[in-house]
């Protein structure tokens, strides 16, 4: 039987245990860019809502500015709708809002 030493196991553990640092270093880097892109991404929205307000209170209307390319962002679009019971209808309605306006 060959006699083990131990220096160089534990070397060669250690050279295995790094490549399965970095591999993990490099997936957390990746996740932490993928956040940062989408709080990027969230305030770029924010950015173009306001955008779009300002220019329909500049006196650009929707139509105007549909003819141009520049749609209401997909934000806008994105929302999912629920079915409103009579009552949050009411309320809706009470508050100068309709439900196809949420």
């Amino acid at each position: 039987m060959a006699t083990l030493d131990i220096e160089q196991t534990r070397n060669q553990a250690r050279a295995l245990l790094d490549s399965r640092i970095e591999s993990v270093t490099a997936l957390v880097k990746s996740r932490q860019r993928i956040n940062d892109l989408r709080d990027q991404l969230v305030a770029a929205e924010r950015d173009d809502k306001r955008a779009y307000v300002q220019a329909t209170r500049d006196g650009w209307s929707s139509d105007e500015l549909k003819k141009l390319g520049l749609e209401p962002s997909a934000v806008k679009r994105r929302r999912t709708t629920r079915r409103s019971t009579g009552s949050e209808q009411e309320s809706d309605q009470d508050a100068g809002t309709s439900s196809s306006e949420q």
